[in-house]
């Protein structure tokens, strides 16, 4: 336990299976499973195909693409790596580095599919972070007035399990209140059956239309009031009820009761994310830019369901 920690909570981490569950990640990245029907899925995936064949399924190229983010191995690298293992493994055959980031670069995950399942009703929390679009110091940014900007990366995650629920990839101009609905929407259609109970966000989200999407779909809002907020309706009565039960109670009050501290589950994602991944993107196309990024943050799932 970390030394000066709240001595009151007892620190109950169960340290054998956290291990374990550690260990299992390194199996995931290497899990060679696709190999089992790699001729059946390519024989599926040509069926009814126009023009040139499939060569290599698409289960190959989810594990070059997690060789590619995880190890950050470039794409001739990886070419030699798959050389490598072809020759021990069958029936693996070595994709040329072109194709490999051909299909990388395309690929499409199913977020919903990463998940887990129960039937607990579920608390989110939602906020944003950036990704540099370079790795280089600040120095030259400074000397240079060099301004290449970031990437901004909106999420919405399982206050309890940690999971990332939705995800939305947008330039660093777009604020966080224009993506609240669609992380919501996106979030209570990837639950399926269960149901969001309630939502965390700092100020940046304090705006009418959180609220009425929020009231629209019966979820308690756990949104910090700015200091400025109005009591009156305009437009959201059901704000102004919540700006005024915030008002008299008072945020500490306010925040011991609904429990905001969990709100901080959502910057540990961050956090764990930007340590594995890192915190740039190696893509120089825009497009292919935000698609490494949403699959960096869909990646993540896969790890903490193993």
């Amino acid at each position: 336990m970390p030394h000066g920690w709240d001595k009151k909570r007892k620190y109950k981490r169960d340290w054998s299976e956290y291990n374990e569950h550690l260990v299992r990640r390194g199996e995931v990245c290497l899990s060679m499973d696709f190999l089992d029907r790699w001729y059946e899925e390519l024989h599926e995936m040509n069926m009814g195909k126009k023009g040139r064949p499939f060569t290599y399924p698409d289960t190959f190229i989810r594990f070059a693409g997690a060789l590619y983010h995880f190890f950050s191995l470039p794409y001739r690298q990886l070419e030699g790596v798959f050389r490598q293992l072809s020759r021990h493994v069958h029936p693996l055959k070595a994709a040329d580095y072109t194709t490999l980031y051909r299909r990388i670069t395309s690929i499409k995950m199913n977020l919903k599919g990463l998940i887990g399942t129960d039937d607990e009703d579920v608390v989110i929390a939602v906020d944003s972070t950036g990704i540099k679009v370079t790795n280089r110091g600040e120095w030259i940014r400074k000397k240079w007035k060099v301004h290449r900007g970031w990437i901004k990366v909106h999420v919405a995650v399982n206050v309890d399990s940690g999971e990332i629920l939705s995800v939305r990839v947008t330039s660093e101009k777009v604020g966080d209140s224009r993506v609240f609905e669609d992380l919501i929407e996106d979030a209570d259609e990837n639950l399926g059956d269960r149901r969001i109970r309630r939502v965390y966000a700092d100020g940046a989200y304090d705006t009418r239309s959180a609220f009425n999407i929020l009231e629209r779909k019966k979820i308690e809002p756990g949104i910090k009031i700015r200091k400025n907020a109005s009591t009156r309706s305009r437009g959201s009565p059901y704000r102004a009820k919540h700006v005024r039960e915030y008002k008299k109670k008072g945020y500490e009050n306010w925040r011991d009761e609904i429990e905001y501290g969990k709100r901080w589950r959502v910057e540990s994602t961050f956090s764990a994310i930007k340590r594995i991944f890192g915190e740039t993107v190696r893509a120089h196309d825009e497009e292919k830019m935000y698609r490494e990024v949403e699959t960096i943050f869909l990646l993540y799932n896969l790890l903490l369901n193993v």
